[in-house]
């Protein structure tokens, strides 16, 4: 072949590339015009409910707070949120309507049954917009808090947290660092077998403390007003043997919530309550049994997640008394007999979870 010829075929190649990549470029240039326009409709006054569901949604995301604020003022988004959030609910578990072990369980339609039952139950649950996996253990003292302490810069996976600690099953706990995936330093407070791991109860606004006692007894407390000492004095009174923390805090910036039922009372829901989103919720029922529960969302399997009245639902049908949200989205997984049931809805994680640093399992 001449060198004129050569010359020439690597110029159509050349002219081919650049016009594919201009083809390329074009695509999507059209598809993030179509995708800002769709948007901007979602986001405009003429779809209220399409609104609601959107903004109150990305605050509950780590990564796309960001989202609302780019086709809304923030008086808007707050004006939002205020109106979908949730009543304040500080009320104190009466350890007294728990007895472990005590006749007959609850079962998904709130039916006593006098028959004995697994010591591990799993039911998949089905929502309008989410599907979700309960596990049901009938003894509490089996479950208690996982953690790579000492602190590291990187955490585990779920299946290497519940398997190095020889346990059977496992779901995600409290907050955490997952920027980039590192997930090995945990946030707020964090108890382990009696021991005070972290004690930064102020290092974000509206924690809320959520574990068990020595008498395996399941607690929700506020310890937003507290200080690391409180927090010392609050885990020796109670007996606080494995604990992590969540965020209760109803802003522009986040949009989180931890109590849902305490002591069968109900919290109360202003309009949708919350968004829709992957979760991870925690319960127990009178006769010790726990319940753990988490969802799918985001558009995984077409769904778009569960809101904060899903949650007290489902947590009511299968007869909680207490009950608390713990940290959803990508975190929200659950492992259990060597497989996966529940997986990180990150496209490249479905079938692992988010590295983490502590996580609920069972022995």
């Amino acid at each position: 072949m001449s060198k004129r010829r050569k010359n020439s075929v690597g110029k159509k190649i050349l002219f081919g590339f650049l016009k594919f990549l201009a083809l390329l470029g074009t695509l999507l240039a059209t598809i993030i015009l179509i995708l800002y326009i769709s948007l901007s409709m979602i986001c405009s006054d003429s779809y209220p409910a399409a609104q609601r569901v959107f903004v109150t949604t990305f605050l509950e995301t780590g990564k796309f707070k960001f989202m609302a604020s780019l086709f809304l003022s923030p008086e808007e988004i707050q004006e939002i949120v205020d109106e979908n959030s949730m009543q304040a609910f500080n009320v104190e578990v009466d350890t007294e309507l728990i007895q472990i072990g005590s006749s007959g369980t609850v079962d998904a339609l709130g039916e006593k049954k006098e028959e004995e039952q697994k010591d591990i139950e799993v039911i998949e649950v089905s929502g309008g917009t989410y599907s979700g996996t309960m596990l049901i253990v009938k003894d509490p003292s089996r479950v208690s808090l996982a953690t790579i302490y000492p602190w590291k810069d990187v955490g585990v996976t779920l299946d290497q947290l519940v398997n190095d600690n020889g346990a059977v099953a496992g779901i995600n706990g409290g907050l955490y660092d997952s920027s980039n995936n590192t997930g090995g330093r945990p946030y707020g407070v964090i108890v382990s077998n009696g021991e005070i791991q972290l004690n930064q109860p102020q290092q974000f606004a509206g924690l809320v403390l959520v574990g068990f006692t020595e008498d395996h007894i399941l607690q929700i407390i506020d310890i937003s007003q507290m200080s690391a000492k409180d927090v010392e004095n609050l885990v020796a009174t109670k007996k606080i043997r494995d604990a992590v923390t969540f965020q209760e805090e109803a802003s522009d910036a986040n949009n989180h919530f931890v109590q849902l039922i305490i002591n069968n009372e109900v919290r109360e829901v202003n309009g949708l309550g919350s968004g829709l989103n992957p979760r991870t919720a925690i319960g127990q029922r009178a006769d010790g049994s726990v319940l753990m529960f988490v969802t799918d969302g985001r558009g995984k399997s077409g769904h778009l997640g569960a809101s904060s009245g899903d949650l007290i639902a489902v947590m009511q049908e299968f007869g909680a008394v207490n009950a608390a949200n713990l940290d959803g989205g990508s975190s929200s997984c659950m492992y259990y007999n060597g497989e996966y049931l529940r997986t990180s809805v990150t496209f490249y994680y479905t079938n692992s979870s988010w590295k983490l640093p502590a996580g609920f399992v069972v022995k």
